[in-house]
Parts: structure tokens; C-alpha cells; sequence
């Protein structure tokens, strides 16, 4: 496809999300003022301020770090006290990397643009994670996200679709022609962190990753737009890391990796580290990603994944629907996956899983650390102009089992693969697939058409209720 069709598909996506977006979305300045402000949040503040009042300028020129932290470190002194929020008005405010407080809400006016600096001193190096041993692009340390926080409880960045714009062409450069020393930032990264809210956000052109929440739990990430050129390195949309009970809704990506990639650590580090991601809900996300997937799961799984739910997915010129990667070494598991409605169009694969996938952390990884690849079911799904409907290979003597798949239509595109369906060392059943799937995936016949499994039950995420929160700001 010529490059002026992608720019149509990202227009019409875009349209299409203006039509059909979240509620939270629809959220604008209330009245006449400029600083009279309502939206929906975990928790609301007592206290408010702008970035202005600690000497912030938005003139895209500017560096304003220190104004940031300056921002964030008086605000922390309200934790106790109703907790705060600093407001980003309209403009373009350049900064380096800071840091977040507890008990804090960052709010970016929709003609709000947070521009990150390309200068490599404003962004201070950091240790590996401890659950992937070394840095992705490079041994030793990384680079602190532009916004980060670490062992935070109650933390919320929002807005009106304001933007945080990473200017990642820079970095891309670099990893292309292998000069990073360390390893990309991401833009926004919390660890350890408990009560986490990002909604309502553009997030453009990342160095690397564009949302890691990372050894954290209770996360709601909801209305986001990110969009990355889909030929840009490793910019993964959304890529919950050993965290639990965390919701993704209604988030629309073009990226130039998986639009959310489902992680745990990396073999013997991610093994040792022992962290899942569990009780994870993706609901209403369009993807647009030409060369990865819509999901995927791993392939740094070495923690285990498990109990995820997948509803309502539309994905337009994507390499592949829901993708399972992971290799001798990772160990953990992958178990308990739920996917309920996709519509898919132009993809390459419907249905992918592979045991043969990834780099290794080092060369201590354990050659006995087998995944554990188990319970993964798939039910009323529809795509067309597809190249293959299924590419799955298990590992030998390590088979993926209880594979279930109902009411799946694919249609297949004229220059579609001979076979539709290749399988290697899996083991499932079917009902209603067309075309017909593997033999590895026995027919239970068109009466079973529901039989794969969706869970009823709610999880903990689903019971956090939403505030309104109102603000008049005299700015």
C-alpha cells in the first residue's frame, strides 16, 4: 500500500473515534472560562495549580524541567491534605524527564502540548528492571521515561486530549544505526505503584514504548490516543508489565509494534523476579499496526500471564490479530486468555502462536525452562482480506493445549496462502471456523458454535468507581 493510503486509513480511524469514542472523550471545558474544568477520576483533588506558578513557559523553547520539578515536589506537600494538581495550560512546554507524587493529578489542557527535550542530559539514567536482568536496546542501564514515578499510590495523568509529544524521531535514528549505549525512554513509566489512572491523552512519536506500567496494580488506561509512523522501532501502544487488576478501554493506536504487548520479565531475571500479569481486561481497542499485532502476549512472559479478558477488538492493516510469542528459556506461562469479538480487516494472520520467538536476556538462560502455553479461547470473530487464517506452532514436547475456537469467519484475500491453516504441537477443539482449521483443533460441530469460554464474573478493577470532578481555576 503506497503511503498515501495509510495516511486515508489513520483519517478514517481518526474520524471514526470522534464518532464513537469514549464518554471521557467528550469532556470540554465547561462555561466561559478557560480554567473551569470537569472530568471523571479516581479520586479528585483539594488543591490546584499551574505549571505557570512555578515559572513554567510555553513557548517550545523553553526548558522547563526544572519548572516541573519544582511543580511536583510543592504539590507532594499536599498528599495529606486532599492530594493536588498541577494543570498544563494551552501552549508547548518542552522538558526533560520528571517524576510524579503520590496522591497527584497531572492535567493537560487540550491545546496542551507536552514536548519532550532532545537534549540526552535531560534524561538521567537508571538501573535495568530487575525482572529483565539488562536493558532491551543495549547492556547496563535505560533511560528514565519522560514521566515516571516510582512506589506511588493514587496517581492520575488526564486531560482534555492534550498532547505529550515524545519527538522520537531522534531516538529512532540511533537504534537504527546501533549507537544507543543504554536502552530508549518510554513516555510515561510507573513502577511499583498502586491506583493508577491515564486517560484522555495523545501520546505521539515515543522514543520506544509509549505506556509501561510496570510491578503495579489496580490500573485504569482509557480514552488514549497514540500514534507512532508504523515503520518506527519497538513504539508498543500500551505493555502492562507484571502488573495486576488493570483495565484498558476504548484506546484507538498506530504504532510501529504491538499495539498492547502483555509482558512478565525475561527468562531466568523474569523467572527468578516471579511477578504475573493477571486479571487484565482490554475492551474497544482499535489498532493499527502493519508489521505486529493488535495483542500480544510475551514474548517476555517468563512471569506468567494469565486471566485475560478481550472483548470488542477492530484492527485495519495488522500483521495479526491476537498474537502468542514466547521460546525455550522464557519458562512461566501463558493460561486463562478469553477473546470475544474481533473484526479484522487486511491482515496477514488471524490467529498466530509461536514457540520459536525472541532474543535471549543472556547466556545463562535455562534451556530447560519450558512456557506453559494453556487455555486460550477465542469465540465470534470475523476478518477479511486475510493472507493466512492460522499460524500455530507450539514446542516439541511441549505442546500448547486447550486451544478453543467458535464462531470464526475469515475471509481470505486473492492472493491468499494455499493452505489457510498451518499447526505444529497444539492441541484444541473447534466449532463453526471456516475455513475449516487444522485437525489438531477437532470439530465439535456447529452446535457448539459457544462453546469456547468468556467469564461472567467481574474482576476487582471492574468495582472502582469514578468521580466527577469540577474545577474553577483563577489562572
Amino acid at each position: 500500500m503506497v503511503k498515501i493510503d495509510w495516511l486515508l486509513v489513520v483519517l478514517l480511524g481518526l474520524v471514526l473515534l470522534s464518532l464513537e469514542g469514549a464518554e471521557g472523550r467528550k469532556e470540554r471545558i465547561l462555561g466561559d472560562s478557560p480554567y473551569e474544568l470537569a472530568y471523571s477520576a479516581i479520586n479528585c483533588r483539594k488543591h490546584s495549580a499551574s505549571i505557570k506558578d512555578f515559572g513554567g513557559i510555553g513557548d517550545g523553547k523553553t526548558l522547563n524541567t526544572k519548572a516541573f520539578q519544582k511543580a511536583v515536589n510543592q504539590l507532594s506537600k499536599y498528599a495529606s491534605d486532599g492530594g493536588a494538581q498541577l494543570v498544563i495550560p494551552a501552549g508547548h512546554w518542552l522538558t526533560g524527564s520528571f517524576n510524579l507524587t503520590s496522591h497527584f493529578t497531572l492535567f493537560l489542557h487540550k491545546d496542551a502540548v507536552l514536548l519532550a527535550s532532545q537534549e540526552i542530559n535531560q534524561w538521567p539514567l537508571i538501573d535495568p528492571l530487575p525482572s529483565y536482568g539488562h536493558g532491551r536496546d543495549a547492556p547496563g542501564g535505560r533511560y528514565i521515561s519522560l514521566i515516571f514515578g516510582t512506589n506511588l499510590t493514587d496517581v492520575i495523568i488526564i486531560g482534555e486530549n492534550g498532547t505529550i509529544d515524545g519527538q522520537g524521531a531522534l531516538w529512532w535514528q540511533q537504534f537504527h544505526m546501533n549507537k544507543l549505549k543504554y536502552t530508549r525512554p518510554y513516555l510515561i513509566e510507573l513502577m511499583h505503584s498502586n491506583k493508577i489512572q491515564i486517560s484522555n491523552l495523545t501520546l505521539l512519536n515515543s522514543p520506544s514504548w509509549n505506556i509501561h506500567p510496570v510491578y503495579s496494580s489496580n490500573i485504569i488506561i482509557q480514552g488514549i490516543t497514540i500514534l507512532a509512523p508504523v515503520t518506527s522501532p519497538n513504539t508498543d501502544g500500551i505493555d502492562p508489565d507484571s502488573c495486576t487488576n488493570i483495565r484498558l478501554e476504548d484506546n484507538y493506536i498506530v504504532s510501529g509494534d504491538d499495539c498492547v504487548a502483555v509482558k512478565s520479565g525475561w527468562d531466568e531475571y523474569g523467572i527468578k523476579y516471579g511477578r504475573p500479569t493477571s486479571h487484565l481486561i482490554i475492551k474497544r481497542l482499535t489498532c493499527i499496526s502493519p508489521y505486529s499485532a493488535a495483542i500480544a502476549l510475551g514474548s517476555e512472559m517468563s512471569g506468567g500471564i494469565q486471566d485475560v479478558r478481550i472483548q470488542d477488538i477492530t484492527a485495519i492493516q495488522t500483521e495479526s490479530g491476537i498474537r502468542i510469542k514466547t521460546g525455550i528459556g522464557r519458562g512461566g506461562y501463558v493460561k486463562d486468555i478469553y477473546v470475544k469479538g474481533m473484526k479484522l480487516h487486511t491482515m496477514k494472520w488471524v490467529f498466530w502462536m509461536t514457540g520459536n520467538y525472541g532474543s535471549h536476556a543472556d547466556t545463562h538462560w535455562d534451556t530447560k525452562a519450558l512456557p506453559e502455553i494453556k487455555g486460550i479461547n477465542y469465540r465470534d470473530v470475523v476478518a477479511e482480506n486475510v493472507s493466512m487464517a492460522g499460524q500455530l506452532d507450539g514446542i516439541s514436547g511441549d505442546p500448547f493445549t486447550g486451544i478453543c475456537m467458535s464462531n470464526v469467519t475469515i475471509g481470505l484475500a486473492k492472493k491468499s496462502k494455499k493452505n489457510p491453516w498451518a499447526c505444529t504441537n497444539i492441541g484444541g477443539i473447534s466449532s463453526s471456523v471456516q475455513p475449516p482449521p487444522c485437525k489438531l483443533l477437532a470439530d465439535q460441530g456447529p452446535k457448539k458454535s459457544g462453546m469456547c469460554d468468556f467469564p461472567t464474573e467481574s474482576l476487582p478493577i471492574d468495582s472502582i468507581e469514578m468521580q466527577r470532578c469540577s474545577y474553577r481555576l483563577n489562572m
